[in-house]
């Protein structure tokens, strides 16, 4: 799920290219209802845009948040972050049965937000685990770099 920001090659995990076909069926929460006009919201962007932008900034911090590929209701949105020369795509899960938001694969005692606001404000303050895909190490960082494509 990240990316080695490089000029000579990319490499991507092809797992993380499937697509799911569920129409986007969520409600937007009131703190999200203005999302579009973050400076960090990148939108209907590709994956690749995303990574590219984030590279091209190459600061480590540097984040944006977009629509998921597969606009799943369950996974409406991805956090992109660059850090020490690397993309990481992290899905944004909505849970429908409490109405909150929560980073990357369910787990347990796992941090829960009323808003993709709150998670961007959340991690500007405290740091966010970044996990290489390949090797499962884990990394911290914080928010720091609001990018658009």
């Amino acid at each position: 799920q990240d990316k080695v920001c490089s000029r000579k090659a990319e490499q991507t995990n092809p797992a993380s290219h499937i697509h799911a076909t569920s129409p986007p069926l969520r409600l937007l929460s009131f703190q999200d209802a203005d999302i579009d006009k973050k400076p960090w919201y990148g939108g209907a962007c590709d994956r690749k845009t995303a990574d590219d932008a984030l590279c091209r900034s190459s600061r480590g911090g540097a984040f944006m948040v977009r629509k998921s590929s597969g606009q799943d209701a369950q996974q409406p949105y991805t956090l992109v972050v660059f850090y020490k020369g690397r993309v990481y795509n992290i899905p944004i899960r909505f849970i429908a049965a409490t109405q909150q938001y929560a980073l990357g694969r369910e787990k347990k005692g796992e941090e829960h937000f009323s808003s993709v606001c709150h998670i961007i404000e959340n991690h500007q303050r405290t740091p966010l685990v970044l996990i290489d895909s390949q090797s499962n190490a884990k990394d911290t960082t914080m928010l720091r770099f609001p990018t658009r494509p």
